[in-house]
């Protein structure tokens, strides 16, 4: 009897390592098992990393609010205090658009909250 060595699904496991390690340098995009590692770590930073996007975009809204509610006379913790007891809702990331495209508007919600 001969040997079965499935050889078309181990090529195209092969072939779909190397396809997603395209651009990498050296025996990374050519070498199967430099490769292999690298495809893979790559796929962990890229989870990690959606996770930490988000937090790095809140703490770019954070500081963008700060230094906007700093011209307008308030800290951040005041502006964010004040406007809860003021029940106005509106999250981070409307408020850092704010601080940036609508300067006046931005002035309203800190009088309001001040």
């Amino acid at each position: 009897m001969t040997r079965a060595t499935n050889a078309p699904q181990s090529r195209q496991r092969r072939k779909k390592i190397l396809k997603a390690a395209k651009g990498y340098r050296g025996g990374r995009s050519k070498l199967l098992k430099t490769a292999t590692v690298a495809v893979m770590r790559s796929r962990q930073y890229a989870y990690r990393d959606r996770k930490k996007r988000k937090g790095d975009f809140r703490r770019l809204w954070i500081t963008r609010i700060n230094a906007a509610a700093r011209e307008n006379g308030l800290s951040y913790s005041k502006l964010i205090m004040g406007m809860k007891k003021a029940d106005i809702a509106l999250d981070r990331k409307i408020l850092a658009d704010m601080a940036v495209s609508d300067p006046q508007g931005f002035s309203e919600i800190a009088r309001m909250a001040g």
